[in-house]
């Protein structure tokens, strides 16, 4: 008989049920057993029939992404851009619409304002907004004049923008497009007056010239600059025309 081997004391924690016993490689012979899978229920839905939905579902969308039908099931992500607001979206800006304003009815250096702003940059939508505005009230029940004076200030514009380029002068025909718009403002300021005084022949002439030498020189003040030297007589003459005919068509004459 062969003695006894040293004796293991016993250990120290008794493994409960469903935890890990570490043994030795000799002791590791005679181990053998199984491990029970675990019962587990997984719910789908909530109630009787949500797990039966889940698989219509499931089973619908296999079927339209095997016909090629998949992109029906796509969800766009929100785009930010969408979310802008409309004048923004549209690119109007009222503040500056409203600082142009003030630089092309207060034209005079000394008061302070930037009137380049005007020319270097150039808008759409306000200068719209007072040929418009001064078709509207250039009505007097004829339709017509509307189109005229867009008509008038669009290929007028373009007018000028070519004799200022054969001139010499560094200027994009939105900015004359801009400037010769948004100078249409001293003839609706005098619009009012005129048919306060209408009827003394000699003010409502005097008015009118101030009118149009008014919004000729805050329109050749922005547009003539130095480049054009002694060339200047040249583009400022077309401009005070140009208003010559846009007062013609607010006065009837």
């Amino acid at each position: 008989m062969q003695p006894p081997g040293p004796q293991l004391p016993p250990p120290l924690y008794a493994p409960s049920n469903g935890d890990f016993t570490f043994v030795s490689s000799a002791e590791a012979e005679d181990l053998s057993g199984s491990i029970a899978s675990p019962d587990v229920k997984l719910n789908l839905g909530g109630g009787g029939g949500g797990g039966g939905e889940f698989m219509k579902d499931s089973t619908a969308t296999t079927f339209l992404r095997q016909r090629g039908y998949g992109w029906l099931l796509e969800v766009e992500d929100d785009d930010p851009e969408d979310n802008k607001p409309l004048l923004e979206e549209l690119d109007i800006d009222l503040k500056d619409i409203y600082y142009k304003i003030r630089c092309v009815l207060m034209p005079m250096p000394s008061l302070g304002f930037n009137r380049q702003v005007v020319r270097d940059n150039p808008d759409f939508w306000g200068p719209l907004a007072v040929v418009l505005f001064f078709s509207m009230i250039s009505l007097y029940g004829q339709f017509k004049v509307v189109s005229w004076i867009i008509t008038i200030w669009i290929f007028g514009s373009l007018t000028i923008f070519l004799l200022a380029r054969v001139l010499g002068g560094e200027v994009a025909y939105g900015q004359v497009l801009g400037v010769i718009g948004y100078s249409l403002l001293p003839l609706i300021v005098i619009a009012p007056v005129l048919l306060v005084v209408g009827s003394f022949e000699v003010v409502s002439t005097l008015i009118k010239l101030f009118g149009v030498f008014w919004a000729a020189y805050s329109a050749a003040s922005l547009l003539v600059g130095e480049e054009f030297k002694t060339k200047k007589p040249l583009l400022i003459y077309p401009i005070f025309l140009l208003y010559i005919y846009f007062l013609s068509l607010y006065t009837g004459v």
